[in-house]
């Protein structure tokens, strides 16, 4: 991709239409570069398409908000469904925009069958682990020289027993897609080994059983509902040094409940979209590779609403010499 600097200084946003095989389309040059050194577009929270409007709250909550459920759940759940939905896209489609980290936030619920994991947050999914790990997979397929990182996290409700199968799931649908754990690996080294899923696993004691997984990806969340407050955390963060491995700037508004309550016609939806001009300024200002400021994977809400994946992607012209 071989973008131009504008007047401005920056470089002008692709559609992201474009970017279902943006990392193919990489400068030759920064095929050498490990995945860590460039700059990757995530979803914060991807499976909250599909949140289950009939599911009960999730019992990592507060007995306070699963009591309420209980009692008054005709007013409960469409406020916690208003604040609980973080994209609009499904995987797929996220996927075709540029989208190369996933954050999976997986559950098993008390009230399904043994083995049917789900994803959570605040609420369960209607999607089933399997299936959208399959989804994954078949996409890949199409697109044998893109690569994608798989963030598994939260686990919910999950026992060793179920940490394993989850696993063998996992093996049993990316199979040589895999990339086992190691040093940091270039997209080059990766095509050539025919790999094209890193995992990411939150479990300590599953990832030390299992070479095939990566330990867990630090994420920047600044648990903020103002975005210049977000990035003010963002640019703290930044002065501390950047991890040696991959790692996630979450560019996600997060609300409180004395926001929930002093807005009570307002969405995270309608929360977040007035701010996201303000924070693709901050996202077109960074720049990826292995200095102490540098980002690597920039993460967001509301995939497709703008220009946000074709921001991060462009990044890596930076990493080209002028």
């Amino acid at each position: 991709m071989g973008g131009q600097v504008s007047s401005s200084g920056s470089f002008p946003s692709l559609p992201d239409t474009m970017n279902t095989d943006w990392m193919s389309a990489l400068c030759p040059q920064l095929w050498d570069v490990p995945i860590h050194h460039l700059s990757i577009p995530g979803s914060h929270d991807t499976m909250t398409y599909c949140l289950n409007k009939k599911s009960s709250i999730s019992h990592d909550q507060s007995w306070l908000l699963q009591l309420l459920d209980k009692v008054l759940p005709c007013i409960t759940r469409p406020v916690v469904m208003k604040w609980s939905v973080t994209q609009t896209l499904n995987v797929t489609e996220q996927l075709d925009t540029g989208v190369r980290y996933l954050d999976l936030r997986i559950a098993h619920m008390l009230e399904g069958s043994e083995r049917n994991l789900h994803f959570v947050h605040l609420v369960y999914t209607t999607a089933l682990v399997e299936d959208t790990l399959t989804e994954v997979s078949d996409w890949l397929e199409q697109h044998p020289r893109e690569v994608v990182i798989l963030a598994c996290r939260n686990f919910e409700g999950m026992t060793e027993g179920l940490h394993e199968y989850l696993v063998t799931c996992i093996q049993n649908i990316f199979g040589d897609m895999l990339c086992p754990r190691g040093e940091v690996p270039t997209l080059r080294q990766l095509w050539a080994r025919g790999q094209q899923v890193l995992v990411s696993y939150e479990d300590e004691g599953t990832v030390n059983r299992h070479g095939a997984l990566w330990p867990r990806i630090p994420y920047w969340w600044g648990d903020q509902v103002k975005p210049e407050e977000l990035v003010h955390y963002l640019e703290h963060m930044k002065s501390g040094g950047r991890p040696g491995g991959l790692f996630v700037a979450g560019i996600n508004l997060t609300e409180n409940l004395a926001y929930i309550l002093l807005h009570p016609s307002k969405s995270l939806k309608t929360m977040t979209l007035p701010s996201l001009p303000y924070l693709s300024r901050w996202v077109q200002e960074q720049c990826p590779g292995p200095g102490t400021q540098c980002t690597n994977i920039i993460a967001g809400d509301f995939i497709g609403t703008d220009a946000f994946t074709s921001d991060v992607i462009q990044l890596n012209e930076k990493l080209l010499p002028c």
